[in-house]
Formats: C-alpha cells, structure tokens, sequence
C-alpha cells in the first residue's frame, strides 16, 4: 500500500474537497483523484460517495479513518526518528577503565568507519560516575559491571572471566586438577580492584585452611602482568587483560574451574527500552574483538 495513496486520503477527509487536498498537497486534482480511486482497489470498497460535486464519506470509509491516520502518523514518527539518527553528529560513549585500555581502541576506529559523519565523544570513568552520567541521559552507551535499574538495560558483551595465568613453561602449565595447597606454595601477585568479587579468590584458599603467599600486591593491571610474565609469581588476572598475551603465547593459563568459576562480563547498557542506532555496531565490533587479537595498549617492562 503506497503511503501517498494514504496521505492523499486523509487530506480529502480533512478538507473535505478533492480541490482543497490538492492545494494543500501542491498536486492536481487529477492527481489526488487518482490516488484515491488507487487506494479503492487496493482496498476493495468505495471510499466516498461523489454528490455532485462535492463527496462524503460511506461507512467503510468511516471506518479506515482512524486506521489510515495510525498508518501515516506511524510513518511520520518512524521517518522523523531516522531524521534524528541521520542529524545526529555526536555519540557518548563511556567505560570503566578496564573497558577503556583493552576494548575501547579496539573498537573505536570500527565505530567510525561504521558511520564516518558521527562524531564520538568518548568518557573513562568508575563504574559509580558513568551510572550517574548515564540515568542523568549524557552518555548514549556506557561499558561496565552489570546495574540493576528500572530504567536501564543491560547486555553481557564481554566475556572478563578471572584467570589463573602463569609464565609459559611454568610447572603448573602442564598439570591438571591442581590443589588449593598447590598454589598456595607459589609466590602470588595479587591485583585487587573493586569492580570484581575477589572474596571467591580467597575462598579457594580458606576452604583448604591455607594462607596464600601474596608477595605482590598491586592496583595496576599492567604492573601485576608483567610481574607475571617476568616470572615473579603466579596471579588470578581479568581475561580483558590477558587476552592477547594468552592468544600470543605471552602468558599461560591454568585451569583451575574445579576450584573456582568466576564469571564476569562487562555489560552495554543504555538508557531506555530502545538500543541506540549504533547498537548493531557495537555488536558487531564485540564479535570481532572476540576473534581476533589486539595489540597491547600500554607495556610495563
């Protein structure tokens, strides 16, 4: 059903005249007139009854009234929204930290090449800021933990599990079912952050009545890889961080899920029912980030 077949109808039922819905329309009569007898056989049933010169409604025109209005009042809302979307140059973005060192340069750039006339305003923050920036509608898309508020939605996007690694070659790199007293005999660079529930770290150790040897305990990132990397210690680090060092051989995993499961994900959340337009973009890029691996943003030697 053409949408000028429904917007000419509803200009004749308005007016009331062939003559005034063409004027307001800058179409002929003729043209108007063609348009209605189109929109007729579409439906099957007469529409108006010509008197004269004049016309009225029949019945079954009363009735599509109200469902031709929905129509183009539907259309119009829809073509308005892509307007916006389309007039929008600028997108907030905003993540926690770990978010914004291992994800965020990563996916930037697809971002861009993704809708090349949108400026990206990016923001770096605790997680307790951009939940703020974000209920207060100045940020479009936040990375982070998971909320629960009414009025936000949330989407696991990226898997940042706890991971026991180690330096390759490492004796605990080709054992398996490993103990709670096994590790606690290694020397262990501990990295603490309040993003994650470190308590289950512990736990592991605490149901065995044992005292882990943490000889470093550190708030970088950055710094606790490369004390494990270097050899000094073993340490329970968020996947974000290791995946390109796992992926390149860098660092060396432990399986370690009989002692311990600690899942997280860094969540998208928005403001609303409705994703914003680029959301199939951020989708994406998480998908690619996923397979491929990236080159490290910062190196502590």
């Amino acid at each position: 059903m053409n949408i000028d077949y429904i917007e000419a109808f509803i200009y004749v039922v308005h007016f009331n005249s062939i003559h005034k819905a063409a004027d307001a329309l800058f179409l002929s009569q003729p043209t108007v007139t063609a348009r209605i007898k189109a929109l007729e056989r579409e439906l099957d049933t007469e529409l108006f009854e010509r008197q004269g010169r004049g016309i009225t409604l029949t019945e079954k025109g009363k009735m599509f009234v109200p469902y031709a209005e929905q129509i183009l009042r539907t259309f119009q809302q829809g073509k308005k929204q892509l307007k916006k979307r389309e007039d929008q140059e600028e997108v907030v973005i905003g993540a926690n930290l770990i978010t914004s060192q291992y994800f965020i340069p990563f996916a930037l750039p697809l971002w861009k090449k993704a809708h090349p006339n949108l400026r990206f305003k990016f923001i770096s923050a605790s997680n307790e800021v951009l939940l703020d920036k974000l209920l207060q509608k100045q940020i479009d898309v936040v990375f982070m933990k998971e909320v629960s508020h009414h009025s936000l939605q949330n989407k696991p996007l990226l898997d940042n599990s706890i991971r026991l690694v180690v330096k390759p070659g490492h004796p605990f790199q080709f054992q398996s079912k490993l103990s709670a007293r096994q590790l606690a005999r290694e020397p262990l660079v501990f990295f603490e952050c309040g993003a994650f529930d470190w308590n289950r770290v512990h736990k592991i150790f605490e149901v065995e009545n044992v005292e882990p040897r943490i000889e470093f305990q550190v708030d970088h990132l950055e710094v606790a890889k490369s004390l494990i990397q270097s050899g000094c210690g073993i340490g329970f680090l968020p996947y974000l961080c290791i995946k390109n060092e796992l992926e390149t051989g860098q660092l060396a995993e432990v399986n370690v899920a009989h002692l311990m499961m600690l899942k997280q994900y860094i969540h998208g959340i928005y403001y609303g029912s409705e994703p914003p337009f680029i959301w199939n973009t951020i989708l994406s890029s998480v998908e690619k980030f996923a397979k491929n691996a990236i080159a490290p943003v910062s190196q502590t030697n």
